[in-house]
């Protein structure tokens, strides 16, 4: 049977496991995830995806590789940007300006809602992700309530550097799982079907 442990207690784990990895760990990592993603989903042109840009202070994916792929390849690319209490989705574009805003995360200038709720995927930053899909992010809750407001044939799909091997112990109701995780050895699915 797999341990169990609470939200706090994977924070602050898998913080310190990711502050661990050298520069150059975490970049090949990220490639592999990278690799596995585009291998796996095989995203192709007028797709819409949305993605989170990397905080490079909490070390997270390198969501780079992903953004530059999918902008070379005709692919609609849209980014989370906070307003107030919540996520709006902002489409970006090659040569979208972009300001860090009080996190210290980079967002594009643009206050431009997109309106689309109809994504093909939507790349999900946290910090683990257990064998049911649950999610560990930073505890801000953003991301469970723009998950609420999207079509739900969307793919959530979470990257991460580790495999999960526990359980969180406090799911709530609200929490919403993920369908797959990404990581540098495997796609999970948690729909429980072949695909």
């Amino acid at each position: 049977m797999l341990n169990a442990m609470l939200k706090a207690e994977f924070r602050k784990k898998y913080m310190q496991k990711r502050k661990a990895l050298s520069d150059d760990e975490a970049f090949l990592l990220s490639e592999k995830i990278f690799g596995n993603f585009i291998d796996y989903f095989k995203p192709f042109p007028n797709q819409k995806i949305h993605i989170f840009v990397p905080i490079r202070k909490f070390r997270e994916i390198n969501t780079e590789l992903f953004i530059d792929y999918f902008l070379s390849r005709n692919i609609r690319v849209f980014v989370p940007k906070v307003i107030k209490t919540g996520l709006i989705s902002v489409e970006i574009f090659t040569g979208t300006r972009y300001e860090i805003n009080t996190w210290g995360i980079a967002e594009p200038d643009s206050d431009q809602d997109s309106g689309i709720t109809d994504f093909d995927f939507v790349i999900t930053p946290l910090l683990y992700c257990d064998r049911k899909g649950n999610r560990v992010g930073y505890g801000k809750g953003f991301y469970d309530g723009f998950f609420e407001s999207i079509s739900a044939d969307t793919k959530k799909i979470g990257v991460n550097y580790f495999n999960p091997d526990e359980n969180i112990d406090d799911i709530r109701d609200h929490d919403i799982p993920l369908d797959y995780l990404v990581t540098p050895d495997a796609v999970l699915s948690f729909s429980g079907l072949s695909e």
